[in-house]
């Protein structure tokens, strides 16, 4: 095991997260249009980051400072990883980062159309999940030898957690497309208010269903039950926030500007769903990792 790779890979991922916060802040802020420059900021490099232009701009050098940090991390895992799949993924990693780079000035040039402020959000929870399983793939308990466990009846259960990550995702491009749809003075669309409690409850169900057969299934493997009780909490509290900040939301277009509570609810809101999507994947590829049908060839391992 590369230590240093390791807890390298761990920094990004965390500082990616808090890439994602600090674009959220942003949108919550109503600070996309702070400036219309890009990449300088008001002709500056270094503005004076007063009123909005403290969230945009202060975005932008979250951003940037990930980006270096991505380009030092595709390096470390083209020098050091000799799994070439993994080292694949190191380098799209990098690719990733500079694609959600060019769309987030695409969206600045272009006033904040929704179709591409939408897949800005939607490409840096991608990114996320790419560091998320670099995470997974370099760490300890991936890479020690580990006795693999039969597929202990139907529906499989491989099959199954995909199937929760993909929900989750797709739940998450809503609730992006949701939260660029209309400004803090203007009311949410209905109906995409609408396809968003209907994913909701979809991701209910399916991670439900993931995490109860996870838990009565293999009860004993720590491995699998911890994130899958991570899941469970997560979850929980996602479905609360999701709530308190559609109610907090239904109230801003009546206040005179974006308000903390409307702010910091929908932010952490879209904190957790990055944190229950995060904690799915790693669910996912622990199951792949750990349980197989006796028939299933397995590559992944040894990729």
């Amino acid at each position: 095991m590369n230590k240093g790779l390791h807890r390298y890979t761990l920094l990004v991922t965390g500082a990616t997260f808090f890439l994602l916060i600090a674009g959220a802040l942003v949108t919550s802020n109503d600070a996309g249009l702070a400036t219309s420059d890009w990449p300088l900021s008001n002709g500056q490099v270094f503005p004076r980051m007063v009123g909005n232009l403290f969230w945009e701009h202060g975005h932008r050098m979250v951003a940037t400072t990930i980006g270096m940090l991505t380009i030092g991390l595709a390096i470390y895992f083209v020098v050091s990883e000799s799994r070439p799949r993994v080292k694949l993924l190191g380098i799209l990693a990098l690719v990733g980062v500079i694609a959600q780079g060019l769309l987030g000035g695409l969206t600045v040039k272009l006033n904040l159309p929704l179709a591409v402020s939408a897949a800005h959000a939607t490409l840096a929870q991608l990114f996320f999940c790419t560091v998320v399983s670099l995470s997974v793939f370099t760490s300890r308990g991936w890479l020690e030898e580990r006795r693999t466990l039969p597929e202990k009846g139907s529906p499989p259960l491989r099959y199954l957690s995909a199937a929760a990550t993909v929900t989750i995702f797709l739940q998450l491009i809503l609730g992006a497309t949701l939260r660029h749809s209309a400004p803090w003075d203007h009311f949410l669309p209905v109906e995409l208010v609408v396809a968003h409690i209907v994913g909701a409850i979809a991701v209910v169900l399916v991670l439900g269903a993931t995490i109860l057969l996870v838990l009565k299934r293999y009860s004993g493997e720590s491995y699998l039950t911890r994130p899958a009780w991570l899941a469970t909490g997560l979850l929980i509290v996602q479905l609360g926030l999701g709530i308190t900040a559609y109610l907090t939301r239904l109230a801003s277009p009546y206040d005179p500007q974006p308000l903390n509570p409307m702010i910091s609810i929908t932010v952490a809101h879209v904190a957790c769903g990055a944190l229950v999507f995060a904690t799915s994947i790693v669910l996912t590829l622990r199951i792949f990792r750990s349980v197989r049908a006796a028939e299933a060839a397995y590559e992944l391992v040894t990729a």
